[in-house]
C-alpha cells in the first residue's frame, strides 16, 4: 500500500479532491490503480480557516510496482503487504480440537483450526447472535439478566455490542489478515482505508454470523449456550473438558473464554493453573453532546459533511497513575453491561452510521497488579465491589449512578439533566460516585478530568454528564503461557486472547486467536 499524507485541502473540497491530488503527486493515471481512498482526516484552524488535512492510501493493480513509490516524495511511503503462512503439522491427534469462547479470539482460533482441517470444537456459554440480541433487549427493557447470555456473553463475545472499533497499539502481520477476513465476510469495505476503523454494532453481527457459517462448513461445530464447567488433566496434560451438556473428550484445548468469565477464571485457579493478577482500570462513561465535541475539535468547521464525527483520546498521569479515556463512541449510547446478578456495570457502543446525539467514551484510572499482590481473584473481587456498589447505589433494577462531571468535580451528588439527555437503557439515579470508588482512585479522576477539561472545551460543562460504573476495561487476570503458546501447567491448553491476559481489543484478541491456531495447525495434521 502507498500512502501520502498532508494533502491540504479548502474546507469546501472533498475525499475526491483529495485522491485526485494524491494520484497528481503519484504521477499516476486511474487505469493503473485497484483502490484508493482516504485513510485520514483531520483539521487544522491554528491559522483562523480551517483547512481540512488528507492521508490518502493508494493500491496499485500492479504490485510490484508499490515499493518503488516509497520516497517518491516527502510525504509518500510504502507499506509492504502483510504475508500470512499456514504451516501443517505431521502429529495426530485423537479427538478434536475444542475451542471455549466464540469471541473475537475464539472465532478467529476456530476459523483458522477450520481451515486447517482440525474441525474445531467451539463451546460458548451464551446464544447465537440473533438470541443474544433478544436477551440484551429484554434485559435493557425488564432488568430480567440472562447471566449466561448478556453484552458481555454470546456469539462475539463483549466486542459485539460497542462501537467495532478495530483500532490497536500492537504491530502484527495478523492484523491484515483479520481485517481481510471481516471485509470478505461483509464488513464495510472502509476498514481497510481508515486509520481508525470501526465496523459498528449493527454491521459487526451479520459479520460474525458469516464467519460462523464457513466455520461449520468446513467440519466446525458450535455448541451455543454450553459453558466449560471442569477441565481434566493426567500426567500433565488435559485429556477432557467437562461442561454443562456433558464431557468432551480432548488432547487440545483454547482458551479464550474472555474478560468476564469470573467463574472460569475461579475454576482454573483450583486445577493448578497459573493465574496472575494483570493491570486494568475502572470509572465511568462520559457523555456529551456530539455537537460539542465536533466544535470543540472541529471550531467553525463543526458540522461540515466532509467532516466525520469527532472523537478525542485524553490522557493525564497523576502520580503513579493515568487517567485517560478509551473506546470513544460518537453518536452512540451508554449500554447495560452486567453479566452478574445485582451488580451495575457501563459500557459504549456505537451504530455503523455513528448518528445519535450524543457522544461517549470511558474515563478510567488505572489499578495494576501490585494493588492487588499479584492475586488475580481479588481483582476480580474488587471489581465485583465496585460493581455492587453502583447497583445498590442505581437504587436496584440495573438503574445506573449518574451525575453531572461539574457535580463529580464538588464531590456532590447532582444530576440536572438538560440538553445531554442519559442514554443509559435501565434509567440513572443521582448519586455521587466519589464515594463508590477508594479515596485515592477518586481523586486520580477528579484531577484527570479537571485536565480533560482545559485540553477540550466543554468537557466539564455544566450538562455533561458520567453514568456507571466501567469495570470490564480488560481482563484483570493472566494465564501464565510458553512461548509455544501452551499453558506453563498443562500441555494441551493454550490460553488465548484478551480474557487469558493477551489482547486488548477485537483486533489485538482476533490477532492473537490466529496465532494460537497457526501453533496447533503446525504441529497436528488434519482429520
Amino acid at each position: 500500500m502507498i500512502t501520502v499524507s498532508q494533502i491540504r485541502l479548502p474546507i469546501s473540497e472533498n475525499s475526491i479532491t483529495a485522491v485526485n491530488a494524491a494520484l497528481k503527486i503519484l504521477k499516476l493515471k486511474q487505469s493503473e490503480i485497484e483502490s484508493a481512498g482516504v485513510a485520514k482526516i483531520s483539521v487544522d484552524a491554528r491559522r483562523g480557516t480551517p483547512t481540512l488535512v488528507y492521508t490518502v492510501s493508494v493500491n496499485l493493480k500492479q504490485k510490484g510496482a508499490e515499493p518503488a513509490y516509497a520516497g517518491f516524495a516527502p510525504s509518500v511511503s510504502f507499506t509492504p503487504p502483510a504475508v500470512f503462512t499456514l504451516e501443517r503439522g505431521q502429529n495426530s491427534l485423537a479427538h478434536l480440537p475444542v475451542v471455549c469462547g466464540f469471541g473475537p479470539a475464539g472465532l478467529f482460533c476456530a476459523l483458522i483450526l477450520a481451515r486447517a482441517g482440525l474441525r474445531p470444537i467451539v463451546l460458548e456459554r451464551g446464544s447465537s447472535m440473533d438470541e443474544r440480541t433478544k436477551a440484551v433487549e429484554h434485559f435493557n427493557k425488564t432488568g430480567e439478566l440472562d447471566a449466561n447470555t448478556n453484552i458481555q456473553f454470546g456469539e462475539g463475545g463483549a466486542g459485539t455490542f460497542s462501537d467495532g472499533k478495530l483500532t490497536t497499539r500492537i504491530s502484527s502481520p495478523h492484523c491484515s489478515f483479520v481485517t481481510d477476513t471481516l471485509l470478505k465476510h461483509g464488513a464495510p469495505p472502509e476498514i481497510a482505508m481508515q486509520q481508525k476503523p470501526h465496523i459498528g454494532t449493527d454491521a459487526l453481527r451479520g459479520v460474525i454470523t458469516s464467519i460462523r457459517s464457513e466455520i461449520i462448513s468446513l467440519g466446525g461445530t458450535v455448541h451455543f449456550n454450553t459453558c466449560l464447567t471442569d477441565i481434566k488433566s493426567k500426567n500433565g496434560a488435559v485429556y477432557a473438558v467437562e461442561t454443562s451438556g456433558g464431557e468432551i473428550p480432548c488432547e487440545v484445548l483454547v482458551l479464550a473464554a474472555g474478560h468476564s468469565a469470573r467463574d472460569t477464571f475461579y475454576m482454573l485457579k483450583e486445577r493448578g493453573l497459573t493465574l496472575t493478577a494483570k493491570g486494568f482500570s475502572v470509572g465511568f462513561r462520559a457523555e456529551h453532546l456530539q455537537s460539542t465535541i465536533d466544535k470543540a475539535l472541529y471550531h467553525d468547521a463543526a458540522g461540515h459533511p466532509s467532516l466525520p464525527k469527532g472523537e478525542y483520546q485524553l490522557s493525564q498521569h497523576v502520580g503513579a497513575r493515568c487517567v485517560y479515556t478509551f473506546c470513544m463512541c460518537p453518536g452512540g449510547s451508554v449500554v447495560a453491561a452486567a453479566s452478574e446478578q445485582n451488580r451495575a456495570v457501563t459500557n459504549g457502543m456505537s451504530l455503523h452510521a455513528r448518528d445519535g446525539k450524543n457522544a461517549n467514551a470511558a474515563v478510567a484510572v488505572s489499578v495494576t497488579e501490585a494493588d492487588f499482590g499479584g492475586d488475580a481473584l481479588k481483582a476480580i473481587e474488587f471489581q465485583r465491589d465496585l460493581e455492587e456498589k453502583a447497583f445498590k447505589a442505581g437504587g436496584g433494577a440495573y438503574a445506573a449512578p449518574a451525575q453531572n462531571i461539574s457535580s463529580f468535580l464538588k464531590g456532590q451528588a447532582t444530576l440536572k439533566i438538560t440538553d445531554v439527555q442519559p442514554t443509559y437503557p435501565r434509567g440513572v439515579t443521582a448519586c455521587d460516585m466519589n464515594k463508590l470508588f477508594p479515596d485515592e482512585l477518586s481523586s486520580a479522576l477528579r484531577a484527570g478530568l479537571s485536565s480533560f477539561g482545559t485540553k477540550l472545551r466543554g468537557y466539564t460543562a455544566d450538562d455533561a454528564i458520567i453514568t456507571g460504573i466501567e469495570t470490564r476495561t480488560s481482563s484483570p487476570a493472566r494465564l501464565l503461557r510458553t512461548e509455544a503458546l501452551e499453558s506453563v501447567d498443562v500441555n494441551g491448553i493454550y490460553p488465548c486472547g484478551e480474557g487469558a491476559g493477551y489482547a486488548g481489543g477485537i483486533m489485538s484478541a482476533a490477532a492473537d486467536g490466529v496465532r494460537v491456531a497457526q501453533q496447533i495447525a503446525q504441529t497436528f495434521k488434519a482429520f
